[in-house]
């Protein structure tokens, strides 16, 4: 028997970009365990602070309890573990850890399948598990749910039910924020369904959408990054046949978007942990049922060329300018996957830097929203630090690839002696040599 939504005591299970702030959310209404295995990031957010910033300090803080007696006796709020046992008193638990590719991009379902052995080893009978992580359509019922029946010893739709509620966080966006972006819901029952609804919908204020299915919903979430990528790829081509017919890409798009129904996509570098991966996830479920998926994986691969694109259009301008390429010193400005958020995971930046490399050329890369060490760890470069503005004109090329509010106000102007290519358009025409 499922308990009552009331009486519910909430297990989340991965606290990163996802995980913490729908944490948080129902936090403020609901008993709640959050569950990491990294022990340094536990160990932050249980002093309150949250260094993706998708959470406020003080919003974390309003919410925190340090133990569980003092979890129960308030009724609500937010306990921080990296131990399994603490969660095994919940009746719901909900997966928001990270679904990557590998090198070969193909889908990574190791953190879904761990985070299903480690609620399996607490699961009881009446337990509900919902999850979040963007996957093909299947995964849920016919990946994860065997790894929770073999290691609970319980059985599927019996003694324990499923759900998915595909996440829609934006990094990095303070004003489309967990609660206020409408969810869609699913359960493994009719029944259930209707309970993972109401589950969301008294937290969520923008309301929700319960899908026909647990694989709807899969398919749902898969597709939303999918269009986004392919809408990216279609004007980062047309960026490219502009640049050759010397017209503005921008110019271009303003004016074609004073029709009503045009849509507003503009060229520009597609990394992040969403719409430069998700498409792989839905061609690796169509490859499997005997579909080669065509515009998904040109878009993809359109979209993968547009930092060497831009690498290699700003050693055109240096050398029509009359500057020495090798050994000549670079500066990306931005290393993030978006402007004014420190996630580097996936960002296209790298393309450029390594592109530029290949040319032998001296690259800096500064970010003052990036964490240094983890950008060294995972792609091994150290970030430019200190007064890099006061320097500028050290450098024979700039590339703003990332547009971090910090750029936007910068004096930075073309001239014989140095090239600027703005990626973002973030910048006046007048004063870049080139943009997207």
């Amino acid at each position: 028997m499922i308990k009552p939504i009331l009486e519910s005591k909430i297990a989340i299970i991965g606290l990163g970009y996802v995980g913490l702030p729908l944490a948080v959310a129902f936090a403020e209404k609901y008993k709640t365990i959050g569950y990491d295995i990294d022990s340094k990031r536990v160990e932050e957010l249980q002093k309150g602070h949250d260094r993706t910033l998708e959470v406020e300090d003080q919003e974390l803080q309003k919410v925190l309890v340090k133990t569980p007696v003092e979890l129960e006796e308030k009724g609500k709020g937010l306990q921080i573990t990296d131990a399994v046992l603490p969660i095994s008193s919940c009746n719901i638990y909900i997966v928001t850890v990270p679904t990557p590719t590998d090198k070969h991009n193909r889908p990574i379902l190791t953190p879904m399948l761990k985070a299903s052995e480690a609620i399996g080893r607490v699961l009881k009978k009446g337990d509900v598990v919902i999850y979040e992580s963007t996957v093909y359509p299947g995964v849920t019922e016919e990946e994860c749910v065997p790894v929770l029946e073999k290691i609970s010893g319980l059985k599927y739709n019996e003694d324990f039910f499923a759900g998915y509620s595909p996440e829609r966080i934006n990094p990095g966006d303070k004003e489309h924020t967990v609660t206020k972006i409408l969810k869609v819901t699913s359960g493994s029952t009719p029944e259930v369904a209707t309970y993972v609804d109401d589950l969301y919908r008294s937290v969520i204020i923008a309301g929700t959408h319960k899908a026909s299915s647990i694989k709807v919903a899969e398919a749902a979430k898969v597709i939303e990054n999918s269009q986004r990528d392919i809408n990216i790829a279609f004007v980062n081509e047309l960026s490219k046949i502009f640049n050759l017919l010397n017209i503005d890409t921008q110019e271009v798009l303003e004016a074609a978007g004073t029709k009503w129904n045009f849509l507003p996509f503009k060229p520009g570098l597609v990394g992040g942990h969403c719409i430069g991966v998700d498409p792989f996830y839905l061609a690796q479920k169509a490859q499997e049922v005997g579909y080669h998926p065509e515009i998904i994986l040109a878009g993809r691969r359109l979209n993968d060329s547009m930092g060497k694109h831009v690498a290699t259009e700003t050693i055109k301008h240096m050398m029509r300018k009359d500057l020495k390429v090798i050994d000549a010193k670079v500066l990306i400005l931005g290393f993030t996957f978006k402007e004014d958020c420190p996630d580097v995971r996936n960002t296209r930046v790298i393309d450029i830097y390594q592109e530029l490399k290949s040319f032998d050329m001296e690259v800096d890369v500064y970010d003052p929203w990036a964490d240094p060490a983890e950008v060294m760890h995972e792609y091994g470069i150290q970030i430019v630090n200190g007064n890099t503005k006061a320097n500028l004109n050290q450098y024979s090329a700039i590339i703003l690839a990332v547009a971090h509010k910090e750029f936007k106000s910068w004096d930075l102007k073309k001239s014989n002696e140095q090239v600027i290519f703005d990626v973002k358009a973030a910048l006046p025409k007048k004063n870049v040599d080139a943009r997207l």
